[in-house]
């Protein structure tokens, strides 16, 4: 038993934190999901491939978009740190890569999530240029985040990664790349700013192309970091915390 007044260290492990890139696509794939139904179902947007933020612009599936894409920005953070951190305790003893490159890849990851806060945060209708510049920096940061990721893992094979996983990955950022290209060109094409498409009419065939790519893309991050949850498997936190009592 310790003495009052001193110190006794306390350690909390939690074996694996597959949980939270698993907790990413789940809590992800259900905000793009249950907005899209909700905004269906309400006669706000036409249900064959609406952009993703048409789907939670007018309420109330705005204040569902809104938080649950706030969530996931948060969650993308977590898991992209702890991502950082298990690449970083590889290569304190592979060195298949240099430091420097692993932050770089973190702060790329890091604007992304950014980018998604500021898509939740302001509205497509209300503030169109503030929320197009965020869902760029979002989906360009994104795009380049899960480049240089797949890239860190065939640096890191055979040891961390297995080359199937790695080929799913690279396979993902390709598509996610080439699809990104084109969303940005049609977009860019558009000359209005509205939700309520419907086909035959001015520019939606350019609408069109570019809301297919921006869910290809989408999807692209979350099955992407669904490869993440065998690596985190293997990954326990420890905390350790230090109590003081007082006599």
């Amino acid at each position: 038993m310790p003495r009052a007044g001193q110190p006794r260290a306390m350690l909390c492990f939690m074996p694996g934190v597959a949980f939270v890139p698993a907790l990413l696509v789940t809590w992800s794939s259900a905000a793009f999901i249950v907005s899209y139904v909700i905004a269906v179902l309400a006669g706000h947007v036409e249900p064959l491939v609406p952009y993703i933020s048409d789907t939670g612009t007018k309420p109330p599936e705005s204040g569902i978009f809104g938080f649950m894409i706030n969530i996931s920005a948060l969650l993308g953070v977590i898991t992209m740190y702890i991502r950082y951190l298990i690449i970083k305790k590889q290569n304190e003893s592979s060195h298949f890569i240099r430091s420097s490159c692993n932050m770089f890849s973190l702060c790329i990851g890091l604007m992304g999530c950014t980018g998604m806060g500021i898509v939740a945060t302001f509205q497509e209708l209300s503030v169109p240029s503030v929320h197009d510049i965020g869902a760029l920096v979002a989906f360009g940061s994104g795009v380049v985040y899960i480049t240089l990721q797949s890239i860190i893992s065939y640096k890191s094979c055979p040891q961390w990664n297995t080359y199937f996983v790695c080929h799913i990955r690279m396979a993902i950022s390709v598509i996610s790349c080439i699809a990104f290209i084109p969303m940005i060109v049609f977009a860019s094409k558009i000359s209005m700013t509205k939700i309520d498409w419907t086909p035959g009419e001015k520019d939606y065939t350019y609408h069109f192309m570019s809301a297919i790519c921006e869910w290809t893309v989408a999807f692209g991050f979350i099955f992407f970091f669904l490869t993440f949850i065998r690596d985190f498997q293997r990954v326990s936190i420890r905390i350790s915390t230090e109590i003081h009592e007082d006599s």
